[in-house]
């Protein structure tokens, strides 16, 4: 199969926002505990955090991390999670049926978050609380002034504020598993209360209200025009939640996933737009993608084990080639809608649902869809373009045209760099890739993440999808495999 593709380095879409590259953190399963933090582990350091993972999200350039929840943070008391470790108490935590002992709070995750090189979003508990915690919290974390939340947090060590700019005002609080979930109405007034106190604490931070809890909720597009019609003048962003998978075990179908969650994405744009002409103003509300993965296989498993257990092993996904493939186009659609999605996380980051996996007293290693997203972020910074794509399609269940070939272009003038991602979504077929409007520039790198079989898995002791670096050969043309992700880099 042929293809071609053709840019224009001067049609920018717009910059990517490098926080488009987020992850996320919750008090889930063994997300912190056995995740994170284990204090016996042989790689622990001297605060208890495993090395071995650090060193891994490192390797990620994981720029932002959102933090504690998710479900959790609807029930949570961040009051729990400071000062002495020998006086937190151990509390059950209903969202995850778990039993939370709160030896990881804000005051640990923050230096956890230093070390990896990441920044903090912060989510506060619009559910069971409310602006007067939210209120206290923002002062413990960033305050300078000589009062009481500010000087708790110098008693408990900390001189410095933890200066955390970017704060989610609850999460998914339309879904009715949600402690304490809200209507429209309920949740646009009480986070508008809640983005005044904590704007009026500290003026620089950035604000996310709470997007519907996904696209296919009967809420949505209702939820989202009532919340903004509250909170338009306080808020910054609005969120954002998806999660796709293949239970019909239909690859074709699971990789058309990325254009649903276009789809998704412009159309929410479109509702903030909506909101923005009706209000009159020349604000412009972007979007904070900040739950999206491959997410099916283990869904619900939380009803089916022993209630309050300490960091049972939930929702451990445990990745195939074909995911790593929908991640790959997934991270693509983010990079092409970098004009309106500024902040994205994937959910999440260690052992639930995530690109890293631990085992209590051995390793780490990575799952098939670490490399997409390692590339992306390493490689995926500067402006995107609009490139226009020849090249044949299939039909969705849909109806859907989906090209077999889907890609993003990003031009990167500090290293005069351009960086193309492109998925094979052909099952049967390689393409053999034209390129026009590279002009004086020459393939310097072709990086491939492929294997033969769909459902190839890595584990502890074996990777067995990993990287190849192709040989570049200019006299030919670009070859893709079948169903392959690829990032190709040109230097002049």
């Amino acid at each position: 199969m042929r293809a071609k593709i053709t840019i224009d380095k001067n049609n920018i879409i717009d910059k990517i926002d490098r926080r488009i590259y987020g992850s996320f953190i919750e008090h889930l399963g063994r997300a912190v505990y056995e995740g994170i933090y284990d204090p016996e582990h042989k790689d622990a350091d001297e605060m208890g955090f495993r090395k071995d993972v650090i060193d891994l999200v490192k390797a990620l350039n994981v720029p932002i991390v959102r933090y504690p929840g998710g479900n959790f943070v609807s029930g949570y008391n961040w009051e729990d999670g400071i000062g002495d470790k020998s006086k937190r108490p151990r509390k059950l935590d209903l969202a995850w049926l778990s039993l939370e002992t709160n030896q990881v709070g804000i005051d640990e995750f923050q230096e956890w978050a230093s070390r990896v090189g990441s920044e903090i979003m912060m989510a506060v508990n619009l559910g069971t609380r409310g602006p007067d915690e939210a209120r206290s919290l923002i002062e413990y974390c960033n305050g300078k002034t000589d009062t009481y939340y500010a000087n708790l947090r110098r008693q408990n060590g900390f001189e410095k504020p933890f200066d955390i700019k970017l704060w989610c005002l609850g999460n998914e609080m339309d879904g009715d598993w949600q402690i304490c979930h809200k209507t429209a109405e309920e949740y646009g007034r009480v986070a508008t209360e809640t983005a005044k106190v904590l704007k009026w604490v500290d003026s620089s931070i950035e604000l996310v209200a709470c997007g519907s809890s996904d696209p296919n909720m009967p809420t949505f597009g209702e939820w989202e025009r009532v919340v903004l019609n509250h909170t338009y003048d306080y808020v910054d962003y609005l969120s954002m939640h998806c999660y796709y998978g293949n239970k019909a075990q239909n690859t074709a179908d699971f990789l058309a996933r990325a254009e649903d969650m276009d789809r998704f994405i412009k159309t929410t744009a479109k509702i903030c737009d909506e909101i923005k002409e009706k209000k009159n103003s020349n604000k412009t509300i972007n979007l904070s993608f900040d739950e999206w993965n491959v997410w099916y296989r283990t869904k619900d498993e939380e009803k089916t084990i022993e209630k309050w257990q300490i960091a049972p092993a939930l929702l451990e996904e445990k990745y195939n080639f074909e995911d790593a493939l929908l991640v790959g186009c997934m991270l693509i659609t983010l990079q092409n809608n970098c004009d309106r999605v500024k902040i994205a996380c994937l959910a999440q980051l260690i052992n639930v649902i995530a690109p890293i996996m631990t085992e209590k007293n051995g390793g780490a290693w990575k799952q098939t869809i670490f490399y997409p997203y390692m590339l992306s972020s390493l490689y995926g910074n500067g402006a995107t373009l609009n490139t226009e794509v020849e090249v044949g399609s299939y039909k969705s269940k849909e109806g859907w045209d989906i090209p077999y070939l889907y890609t993003s272009t990003i031009y990167n003038e500090e290293k005069d760099e351009i960086v193309v991602f492109a998925v094979n979504r052909n099952l049967n077929e390689d393409i053999s890739l034209e390129i026009n409007g590279f002009d004086g520039y020459k393939l310097d790198k072709h990086l491939e993440l492929y294997s033969d079989n769909l459902n190839e898995t890595n584990d502890k002791d074996n990777e067995r999808v990993k990287l190849t670096n192709r040989t570049i050969d200019d006299k030919s043309p670009i070859n893709l495999k079948k169903h392959s992700w690829n990032m190709l880099t040109f230097k002049r």
